[in-house]
């Protein structure tokens, strides 16, 4: 578990833009139960989620089409919230950072670690409004 105050401001990188922070396994089914599309990004203390995953998220959502809730799980602080994230979006293995696009409780769009460590959050939002215009 991490300290609360390291963690805070990299929670804060999401929430001021408009997300939701999950905590709990119930907060997650009741999330993926919304109607309508939900981008659940998995949030992490790695360089990556600082320079890449927050970022991108954040960009993304300046675009015509997004979706209509915005939530997000901290791995390494909600475990809890995190596994029952982690086990919506199977088949994809676990990953943090990761960002996954629901329709109606149904995983859409994924982006693991590997699609985002090394990218920039440009290409990152890029990816991720893709979506959004596909499937919001």
């Amino acid at each position: 578990m991490y300290p609360p105050d390291l963690v805070k401001p990299m929670r804060e990188d999401l929430t001021r833009v408009g997300f939701s922070e999950l905590h709990t396994a119930n907060d997650v089914t009741e999330a993926l139960k919304m109607e309508g599309t939900t981008l659940v990004v998995v949030n992490s203390v790695c360089g990556c989620a600082a320079a890449n995953a927050r970022p991108g998220a954040a960009m993304s959502i300046q675009n015509d089409k997004k979706p209509d809730h915005l939530v997000t799980v901290f791995a390494g602080v909600d475990r809890e919230a995190v596994d029952a994230a982690r086990a919506s979006m199977v088949p994809f293995p676990p990953s943090s950072p990761a960002m996954a696009l629901f329709k109606n409780g149904e995983l859409v769009h994924m982006l693991e670690r590997h699609h985002i460590e090394g990218r920039p959050a440009q290409m990152i939002a890029e990816n991720l409004k893709n979506a959004y215009n596909e499937y919001c």
